[in-house]
């Protein structure tokens, strides 16, 4: 055992001079002599392929859900190091969000969030670099601008939608984000219907979020009743089946009560397929009935809109492939993951080759669209792709990945993870073109493979090679609770800036030079321009009286790179940081008579700790 340790950390320590070895043109050599237990050799070469030296940059950005934090947590692959924090449905005091006047109006009454699914945009399927959207589950939507990693807008709680756990889901040219309500209500909101009813009275319902294709701004687009189940996870078509949404469903038993008994009786549930291109029409057309102040289209009246797909016992993932002729669904509750030939989807819609119907909702016969059950093992959730047709699939019960073919449907490879991985991503794994290289499994549970940390462990993502014909695990990382899907896209796709250029600052209310600075009052209205630079704050005295409403607005006039400066007000709960060339402003009541100071909260140069002023606020 000791001998196996001792190797291990020479395998590692050589596999980090073999990199930086062959980068000055040197091939690393072996002990002479030497003999390695088993396993060493693959350690190095895990050790050297997710080894990234200093100075040297990841192939791959990983956005990756932050669960219940309400942010959004960005890797570097295959390094796995944590590069920054994108914060978006909460307040985060480490860059201010949430404390300034317009991050502050975005969150609303609303400071938590429970992010799950990261969509990157997409040009002709595939990510295009420009936003990043991702849901939460009060009924919101948020975009993420990648010129600047910061969240420039949040759209709802959308009307009717109620958890919105499906969703981010984005069509191929980003013309709709897709959202869907994960528990049935009666709608509208604040209708109380006894629950008695609920197989009736109770109704799921699916959005468009119009995409505007030059500034990214969502609008409602469309949305669609669906019967009360619980609706789940979605994906857009691509290529053959572009024009198509899919949505997994349980609980299509219209169950109430303990829903793990009472809502698992069906040996299937379904995927619905929606033709969001017909939902766009007949919403320009003005159909639809009034609910909750916007149209839903029912697809009772509209025929065509929406279709049912049965499949496997409590299904969470649909993923389509590249091609988009395969949509694959998996049941929870069953071993195989079945693939549906959109091909075969089409021809039954054209024959009416239907099984039934729910609540007017035409369902397709099980066996006129599948064209495999694929054996991936037990409890399989979700589904990633690579080239070649390779598919991927996680195992929540076997805590395992599968490996299989598009087409032939052989399960090529399995890979242990620890433990109950639920979703998976693949680099550029939801495109027309994914990579392969890379694939991180986010586990549920993580216990025993780190330092203790108490009852509430950390998250568990791992990384996974699979360039060669077998899966293999290269590292662990951990992160806050709870991640559940990521997206992994190229990281020269990505052109953030360093510095918002001055002529592209059109606040209003900024300032560019000190002699601008300065405190002017309107009745009991009292506005601060203040300017931040190395190493000081102007003005460093404000003066207003108890009472006073006042609004600082704050300019840092820096155009150097990472030249950060902060604004933290004592005793008044005010935090903001700045970017450099950026304005924010702060309003607030100054409800507490005294002297109060403010400093520049982020180290920015030798003289930083002078970086300081005075609120005086003198009393009634």
């Amino acid at each position: 055992m000791a001998d196996t340790k001792l190797w291990t950390r020479i395998a590692v320590a050589l596999a980090a001079v073999g990199t930086l070895a062959l980068a000055v043109g040197c091939p690393p050599s072996k002990p002479k002599g030497s003999k390695r237990p088993a396993g060493a050799s693959d350690i190095a070469v895990a050790a050297e392929k997710t080894y990234v030296p200093p100075g040297d940059l990841d192939e791959y950005y990983m956005f990756s859900s932050g669960g219940h934090s309400g942010q959004v947590f960005v890797y570097g692959i295959p390094s796995m190091r944590h590069i920054t924090t994108i914060p978006v449905f909460a307040p985060y005091s480490g860059t201010g969000y949430g404390f300034d006047d317009e991050t502050k109006a975005m969150l609303g009454n609303l400071t938590w969030g429970d992010v799950h699914h990261p969509a990157l945009s997409e040009t002709g399927g595939d990510y295009d670099g420009r936003w990043l959207f991702v849901n939460e589950m009060n009924g919101r939507v948020a975009r993420i601008d990648l010129r600047d990693f910061k969240t420039r807008q949040i759209f709802g709680p959308v009307p009717n939608i109620s958890g919105n756990h499906g969703s981010t889901f984005i069509t191929p040219n980003s013309e709709y984000v897709l959202m869907s309500s994960r528990f049935s209500i009666p709608i509208p909101k604040g209708k109380a219907v006894s629950i008695d009813r609920y197989a009736s009275e109770y109704k799921g319902v699916a959005a468009g979020l119009k995409i505007d294709p030059k500034t990214g701004q969502m609008s409602l687009g469309w949305q669609v009743l669906l019967p009360p189940f619980d609706w789940d996870l979605g994906d857009a078509g691509k290529k053959l089946s572009e024009g198509w949404f899919f949505l997994t469903c349980y609980n299509s038993e219209r169950a109430t009560g303990k829903l793990e008994v009472t809502a698992s009786q069906r040996d299937r549930d379904y995927i619905a397929a929606i033709d969001w291109r017909l939902a766009e029409k007949s919403a320009a057309e003005g159909k639809g009935e009034l609910i909750g102040g916007v149209k839903v289209l029912d697809p009772k009246t509209i025929p065509g809109l929406v279709y049912l797909m049965p499949c496997g016992k409590s299904p969470h993932g649909v993923d389509v492939s590249p091609d988009g002729k395969y949509v694959v669904g998996s049941g929870k509750l069953q071993g195989v993951t079945t693939a549906f030939n959109f091909e075969k989807v089409l021809t039954a819609i054209k024959n009416k080759d239907f099984a039934g119907e729910e609540d007017g909702i035409p369902v397709l016969k099980y066996e006129s669209i599948k064209d495999a059950e694929v054996p991936v093992g037990l409890g399989p959730l979700h589904t990633q792709f690579g080239p070649d047709g390779m598919a991927y699939t996680s195992l929540f019960v076997d805590s395992a990945l599968a490996k299989w073919k598009l087409g032939t449907w052989e399960v090529l490879d399995k890979v242990p993870m620890s433990y109950s991985t639920g979703h998976l991503a693949a680099a550029e794994g939801d495109t027309v073109s994914p990579d392969g290289k890379w694939l991180v499994g986010l586990n549920k549970l993580s216990h025993g493979r780190h330092l203790s940390v108490g009852p509430s462990q950390p998250e568990s993502s791992q990384l996974v090679d699979i360039s060669g014909d077998k899966m293999k695990l290269v590292y662990d990382a951990f992160t806050e609770p709870e991640p559940h899907y990521a997206q992994i896209i190229k990281a020269d796709k990505l052109k953030p800036i360093e510095v918002y250029p001055k002529e592209e600052n059109k606040h209003p209310l900024a300032i560019w030079d000190v002699k601008d600075a300065g405190v002017t009052r309107k009745g009991n209205e009292v506005l601060a321009k203040v300017v931040v630079v190395r190493s000081s704050m102007t003005p460093s005295l404000i003066e207003v009286n108890e009472g006073d409403t006042v609004k600082v607005a704050l300019t840092n006039i820096e155009q150097t790179t990472d030249e950060l400066h902060g604004f933290g007000l004592l005793d008044y709960n005010i935090n903001i940081v700045l970017d450099p060339g950026e304005t924010k402003t702060v309003t607030f009541k100054a409800d507490k008579p005294g002297v109060f100071p403010y400093y520049c909260t982020n180290f920015c140069s030798a003289l930083h700790q002078e970086m300081q002023g005075y609120l005086v606020v003198k009393p009634k």
